[in-house]
C-alpha cells in the first residue's frame, strides 16, 4: 500500500518549486526507465515520413474534417453490438478510491517510458487510469500499440481507459476502437472519406491501416487483465460516488450533434462529475469552450450548476496547467494534463494569467516558466551553436517572475539579470520584442515538435486523484527521467476539490 499523504509530503520537499535539483537539472544518474525501453531508437518529428503520415491534420483544416461523420458510424456500429445506451461503464468502487489521469502518451521513446516508474509506484493502489488524448503517435495506428501502450503499462494492474486525441483520428480511429472498444474495422463504405471536396482530400487523405491481428494478440498478452471494454469513443465511468465523462473532440476539437445530445443527457445526472476531454477548455491563458454542432458549447454544459461538474481535464498540450475558475459562486478546476509522454510544450510563452478572472498567483503550471525558458534556451544554443543564448534555470526563474509579475515559484538567488540574458529571453519569447525566434502559436504547433529530445530532464507529469468523503484531491506528480525523482516523485501541484 502506498501512503499518499506521506508520498505527497515527501514530493513537496523535492519538487521544482523547492530547488533546481527538483526540476531534474542536476541529473547525475539516469532513472531505471531506461532499462524498460524496448529499443534505443527515438521517435522524431524531424523524419519527413512522420510528418507525411500526419498529413490528415492539415487536410482536415483545409478541406474539412470527416471525423464527425465517421464517429457517428462507429457509434452506430457499437449500438448494433448492444452496448449500454448511454455508453456507461459501472465500477463498484465504494466510497473511497483513487485513479490516474495522463495525457498525450504514445511516442514510445524515452520521454514516455520516463513516466512509468513513478506512475507504477504511486498508482499501485489506484482503481483505474485514463489517458486523455493521443494514445499513439503519430497516427494512432493499431499496429503501434505494442511498444507504445501495452509494453510501457504492462505492470500497471488496473484497467486503462482513454479518450481519443487528434492523432488517434489520423487512422480513422481504427486502432483506438480495436484496442479499447474491442471493435472491428468499419467497411470502406462506412468510413465515408469521400466527402466534399472529393478530389484533393480523397487523393491525399491517409487511409486507415490494416491491423495485424496476430501481432496485436501477442501485444495484448502483456496486459492480460485489461478490464471492461469501452462502449465507444465517448463514455461515462460511473463509480457510484463520482461520474467521469469522457468526450471525443476529433481532429478539430468539436462535438457532433449526436454526441452533444448524449453529453447533455448524461450530464443531467445530479451527481458530481469530472470531464475528460481531448482538448482543454482553458489553456495558455485562452478560452476554448468547444463548440457543439447545432449550437452551444461543452463549457455551457460544464458550467450549468444543475450538472455539478467540479473539474474538466484535457490533454493535447504537452504540459500541466491549472485554472481555478469561479462560475456563479462555484469553483471549477480546469486542468491541462498533457505531460504523459510526448515532447514538452513551452510554458514560458504563457502571458500573465488573467483569463476568466483567474489571478496569476492562483494559476499553476509545470514546468515552471523559468525552467521552460532555460530548457529551450539550452536547446537553441546547442542547435544554433550560439552559447550566448543559454539562460540558466535560476536566471530564467528570476527573469520570468519579473516579466510576469508573480510570486517567484521557488527561491531565487537574487543576482542581477544582465543584458545578455535579457537579449536571449527576448529572442526566445520570454520577453516582448519586435523580433524573436519562432515561439507562440508557431512555436507550439511546429518548432517544439521539431525540437523533441531524448535525454533528461523531460518535465513529464501525471495526475493522481483520490476520492475521500466529500472531496477529490488532485495531485500533479512530475517525472524528470532522473533517478532521484523516480524514487521520490516530485509533487508539483495539489488541490482539494469539494464534491
Amino acid at each position: 500500500m502506498v501512503d499518499m499523504g506521506a508520498a505527497a509530503a515527501r514530493g513537496k520537499q523535492v519538487s521544482s518549486r523547492v530547488s533546481q535539483a527538483g526540476a531534474g537539472w542536476d541529473c547525475a544518474q539516469i532513472g531505471t526507465f531506461d532499462a524498460l525501453r524496448p529499443t534505443r531508437s527515438s521517435f522524431s518529428w524531424l523524419n519527413p515520413a512522420t510528418l507525411w503520415r500526419s498529413r490528415n491534420e492539415v487536410l482536415a483544416q483545409l478541406f474539412g474534417d470527416p471525423s464527425p461523420q465517421v464517429r457517428r458510424r462507429w457509434v452506430a456500429a457499437q449500438r448494433d453490438r448492444g452496448v449500454d445506451e448511454d455508453f456507461r461503464i459501472r465500477l463498484d468502487l465504494g466510497e473511497e478510491f483513487s485513479f490516474l489521469v495522463l495525457g498525450d502518451t504514445g511516442e514510445g521513446d524515452a520521454s514516455q517510458y520516463a513516466v512509468v516508474p513513478g506512475l507504477l509506484k504511486l498508482g499501485a493502489d489506484t482503481a483505474f487510469a485514463v489517458i486523455a488524448s493521443d494514445v499513439i503517435y503519430p497516427t494512432g495506428s493499431g499496429n503501434e500499440y505494442g511498444d507504445k501502450f501495452f509494453r510501457p503499462y504492462k505492470d500497471y494492474p488496473a484497467p486503462i481507459f482513454a479518450v481519443p486525441g487528434n492523432h488517434d483520428w489520423y487512422d480513422g480511429l481504427g486502432g483506438f476502437m480495436r484496442v479499447f472498444c474491442d471493435a472491428h474495422s468499419l467497411s470502406a463504405e462506412q468510413r465515408g472519406f469521400r466527402l466534399s471536396p472529393d478530389g484533393l482530400r480523397g487523393l491525399l487523405w491517409k487511409k486507415p491501416e490494416t491491423i495485424d491481428e496476430d501481432a496485436l494478440a501477442q501485444a495484448r498478452k502483456m496486459r492480460p487483465n485489461p478490464g471492461p471494454a469501452l462502449p465507444g469513443p465517448y463514455w461515462v465511468i460511473d463509480t457510484g460516488r463520482l461520474l467521469l465523462v469522457g468526450i471525443d473532440t476529433g481532429i478539430k476539437g468539436t462535438l457532433d450533434r449526436e454526441q452533444g445530445d448524449w453529453l447533455r443527457r448524461v450530464s443531467a445526472d445530479p451527481r458530481p462529475k469530472i470531464l475528460i476531454t481531448g482538448k482543454p477548455i482553458y489553456v495558455n491563458n485562452a478560452y476554448h469552450p468547444c463548440e457543439i454542432e447545432g449550437g452551444g458549447t461543452v463549457d455551457d454544459v460544464v458550467r450549468d450548476p444543475a450538472h455539478n461538474y467540479v473539474a474538466a481535464i484535457g490533454g493535447d498540450v504537452h504540459n500541466y496547467q491549472r485554472y481555478p475558475v469561479r462560475v456563479d459562486g462555484r469553483l471549477i478546476q480546469y486542468v491541462v494534463s498533457g505531460g504523459g509522454g510526448a515532447f514538452m510544450h513551452a510554458t514560458h510563452t504563457i502571458p500573465r494569467v488573467d483569463v476568466a478572472g483567474v489571478h496569476e498567483d492562483d494559476f499553476k503550471c509545470y514546468p515552471l516558466r523559468g525552467d521552460s525558458l532555460s530548457f529551450y534556451s539550452l536547446l537553441y544554443s546547442r542547435r544554433l551553436r550560439l552559447p550566448g543564448l543559454y539562460v540558466t534555470p535560476e536566471e530564467g526563474l528570476a527573469l520570468m517572475s519579473r516579466r510576469i509579475g508573480n510570486t517567484p515559484p521557488r527561491p531565487t538567488p537574487g543576482a542581477p539579470i544582465g543584458a545578455r540574458v535579457k537579449w536571449a529571453a527576448r529572442l526566445l519569447g520570454g520577453w516582448p520584442m519586435p523580433f524573436r525566434l519562432p515561439v507562440g502559436r508557431v512555436f507550439h504547433r511546429y518548432i517544439s515538435e521539431l525540437s523533441d529530445w531524448d535525454t533528461p530532464p523531460f518535465f513529464k507529469s501525471f495526475l493522481h486523484l483520490s476520492v475521500t468523503g466529500d472531496t477529490v484531491r488532485l495531485r500533479c506528480f512530475a517525472a524528470t527521467g532522473c533517478l532521484p525523482q523516480e524514487e521520490e516523485p516530485p509533487l508539483e501541484d495539489e488541490v482539494e476539490i469539494p464534491l
